[in-house]
């Protein structure tokens, strides 16, 4: 690693000895994941990888190892624990697997506003208020940094939506922009400096985010000082002078396509070779700052038994109790029986899709952990209950296992379309789904083929429907077998979940091994190759009989456990949601089974709020968001009483899409304008503003214990520039140890431009044993009471009365205090 102090003797070193061809070279990717090396000058390439929740490895010829990492919760997760210490740990773990999988830079972390309950990637994100995503992406930062690995704050900016996102305009007014969308960005970049910030897709106010001077250059390098490089999101740039000139510095992924113009456009004084230069120095600090141009960059581990704990510890913090009728949790040990109904049960649900998608060593379901835990000591029954999808789009996970029984199948990629040659690579636990750019290494044109073998075995008989969604020619065997062949159109983009897609239907025998291959070959001029495998059980129309099973279940039990939420991959990157409904039957089938047991919880896989008709008829409702690998384990624990949910919604969950802010504007999702007229008025902001009430207030959750707010101290009177010191003494009043979560909100009541009527701007995650009392002192600054001033175009804290608000929840404010601001 390079010393700060003598870095930027080093640039201006390398640089005087460098040529306008290898600068320009600097700007632009070699190929999907690396830099360009200048060879001639010991410039080394640094690798960059997805991420957030973990490193991605799955696509072939990126040069690098490949293969399975922890998988840890997601986005939404790391802020529902609002625990920055752990999150930060979390960090420290990532930067280790990043290094271990040898990588230089994890794009991450994606601190985009929450802003619609419908947003594709919501669950990659931290929340919908901007103090708590700066709060935990400033930790995550300083975890994977301090371990010297780079992240990447993404994605600047107002990229909230995704169908459309490549061309659509977010228009957002000057004040909305700098307190919601900005805010988070502005934290992140002047506390933590990410080597990297990646620009988004989208246009902010008609023109692009890769080439938006505002931004870019005024905001971000000029009034934030940020120091390291602006990243395209791939294939983001549309420009060869105006995204130089404007602030971008590389040009992701490559080889390059605008950039290779750029001498020509220096000779032409369209760009000076000093935009160039600029651009340059800030590539070849990161390269410097990575440590591989001395040799001493981290090795890095993967897998380590202290990753899978840390998983497992966020999984649990982040658990969220929505409700505990009569205290039916934690589970009693006075049970006989339980049954485990739902979907979500067998098959874990432990991330998003996407760019994000990591390949796990291994995952744990619910109703494994319980079988593991309770297995013999209580009676156990489970029913799948229905499907958790309106489409067949995944192949659950644990029907599959690849020739060295290892979770998935083996993939293996051939330069050739009719798999001859050598392999290019060879990838054990692979999923049946595959999204790859081939031009970014090689031509479009070229010839690829991808192969994936394995066994199926599905858990009964009955008969089972095979859908491919691709482009290309696909092949389905089934034990040597040709079921399906298809031919989808060429096409230079596109994801599996919007491909065409072909279907066959063939009885299948429970618990019989079956061997699964699927033969992919794309067209020629195809420039990105696709696939996806789901599978699923078939039903005639009211032929289906796992849901009255599972009401006969239900009924015979003492508890009755229902697993429901999305499929993993349901939420992804590329598009939203439909609606804010559970998918398939499953609201049916909750109300069914709370109708014959009294004692009915609910667990979700959800990365965003989902509708809840039935939330009055059942006892208990349990949000696990997507937990990572540790899914099952940490839910377990939690029902069990192992562990004292301590987590809190960082998004408010509404009862009805139209109660939703964003919804006014009936352009979201999928229009090319997209206006914010909400304005600040996001997420908790407008439904305390207009006095909606939610089905579940932002900063929510429950707790096996109870704690009590007292002595509220704050000054009566502040200076202009002055901190404010304000403490609040907590107490344990229940009967368990249990953590909580001491929100801090701040209302501007004299304010001559319209404000919410609060604001967070503080919390703290306490432990605190049975009895115990703990004062929690909290320091707000200037900017704290602060709104921005369109007018004067700077922030702003007007003189006049302030309150302070101190509470478990957006709406549990147990304490209120004031003060005058001089």
């Amino acid at each position: 690693m390079a010393n700060e102090h003598d870095l930027e003797s080093r640039v201006d070193g390398l640089l005087a000895q460098m040529t306008l061809p290898e600068k320009i070279a600097l700007l632009s990717g070699q190929d999907r994941w690396n830099t360009v090396p200048i060879e001639r000058l010991g410039i080394p390439s640094i690798t960059m990888t997805d991420g957030p929740h973990g490193v991605r490895a799955s696509d072939p010829e990126v040069g690098r190892r490949m293969g399975p990492s922890t998988c840890f919760p997601t986005g939404i997760s790391m802020a529902a624990a609002w625990n920055v210490d752990l999150v930060e740990q979390v960090g420290q773990a990532l930067g280790d697997e990043t290094h271990g999988m040898g990588c230089d830079i994890l794009l991450g972390p994606c601190v985009n506003i929450i802003r619609h309950p419908l947003g594709g990637r919501n669950f990659e994100s931290y929340s919908e208020d901007p103090y708590l995503a700066g709060r935990t992406a400033v930790a995550y930062i300083k975890g994977i940094q301090s371990r010297g690995a780079g992240t990447s704050l993404k994605h600047y900016a107002a990229n909230n939506h995704e169908i459309e996102r490549n061309r659509a305009s977010s228009n957002v007014d000057e004040r909305t922009l700098r307190e919601i969308y900005l805010s988070q960005f502005e934290t992140a970049v002047r506390e933590a400096q990410p080597w990297t910030v990646m620009c988004s897709y989208n246009r902010i106010n008609g023109v692009y985010a890769s080439q938006h001077d505002t931004l870019l250059n005024k905001i971000l390098k000029e009034e934030w000082g940020f120091e390291g490089l602006v990243v395209s999101d791939w294939a983001a740039n549309h420009t060869i002078v105006e995204s130089v000139q404007n602030g971008l510095d590389l040009d992701m992924p490559g080889p390059a396509r605008y950039y290779k113009f750029l001498a020509e456009s220096v000779q032409n004084r369209q760009i000076s070779e000093k935009a160039i230069d600029r651009a340059a120095r800030r590539v070849l600090r990161i390269v410097i700052r990575s440590g591989r141009m001395d040799g001493t960059a981290p090795r890095g581990s993967v897998n380590t038994p202290e990753h899978q704990a840390l998983a497992r510890r966020l999984a649990e913090e982040a658990i969220t109790l929505l409700k505990n009728s009569g205290e039916v949790l934690p589970l009693d040990a006075k049970i006989k029986s339980i049954a485990v109904i739902g979907p979500n049960a067998a098959e874990a649900s432990i991330e998003g899709g996407g760019s994000s998608r990591v390949n796990p060593p291994y995952r744990v379901s619910p109703l494994a952990a319980l079988q593991q835990r309770l297995g013999g000591k209580i009676q156990m029954v489970f029913q799948p209950g229905c499907d958790n999808y309106d489409e067949l789009r995944r192949t659950p996970y644990e029907w599959l296992k690849d020739p060295t029984g290892k979770p998935g199948l083996r993939r293996t990629t051939f330069a050739s379309a009719d798999f001859t040659g050598q392999p290019t690579g060879v990838y054990e636990g692979q999923e049946p789904e595959f999204w790859w750019r081939i031009g970014t290494s090689r031509q479009a044109g070229t010839p690829f083929s991808a192969r994936w073998e394995g066994a199926l075995t599905v858990p009964d008989d009955g008969r089972y429907a095979f859908r491919l969604y691709h482009n290309g020619v696909v092949r389905l065997y089934l034990d040597g077998e040709s079921v399906l062949e298809h031919t989808g159109p060429s096409q230079a983009a596109g994801r599996p979940e919007s491909a065409p897609w072909a279907e066959v239907v063939r009885p299948l025998s429970g618990r019989k091994v079956y061997a699964l291959r699927v033969d992919l070959a794309c067209l020629p001029g195809d420039e990105v190759v696709y696939f996806g495998l789901g599978l699923g059980v078939s039903y005639a129309d009211g032929d289906d009989p796992r849901l009255a099973r599972a009401v006969e279940a239900a009924r015979h039990a003492d508890v009755a456990l229902v697993f429901a939420g999305f499929p993993e991959g349901y939420e992804t990157e590329g598009t939203d949601r439909p609606h804010m409904h559970l998918t398939g039957r499953q609201d049916e089938l909750i109300a069914a089974v709370a109708a014959a047991n009294s004692k009915t919880v609910v667990v979700l896989n959800a990365g965003s709020p989902v509708s809840m008709p039935w939330a009055d008829r059942v006892a208990a409702i349990v949000e696990a968001y997507y937990p990572g690998q540790e899914n099952g384990n940490a839910v377990a624990a939690v029902l069990l009483g192992d562990v004292n949910p301590s987590g809190k919604l960082p998004v408010t969950f509404p009862k009805r899409l139209e109660d939703s802010p964003a919804f006014i504007n009936s352009t979201y999702p999928g229009a090319h304008e997209v206006n914010y007229g909400e304005g600040i008025f996001v997420g908790y902001r407008y439904f305390d503003k207009v006095s909606v009430e939610p089905l579940f207030p932002f900063g929510f959750g429950l707790s096996y214990t109870t704690f009590k707010y007292s002595d509220l101290k704050l000054p009566s009177t502040v200076r202009p520039g002055m901190p404010v010191q304000v403490s609040v003494t907590v107490g344990n009043t229940g009967q368990r140890a249990g953590k909580e979560i001491v929100q801090l909100y701040v209302a501007d009541p004299e304010s001559s431009l319209p404000r919410p009527p609060k604001e967070l701007k503080a919390f703290a995650k306490i432990d605190l044993r049975p009895g115990e009392k703990r004062e929690v002192t909290f320091t707000l600054d200037q900017r704290s009471l602060a709104f921005y001033d369109p007018y004067e175009h700077q922030w702003r804290a007007e003189s006049g009365k302030f309150e302070v608000l101190v509470g478990s929840s957006s709406r549990d404010i147990g304490l209120k205090g004031e003060f005058v601001l001089e």
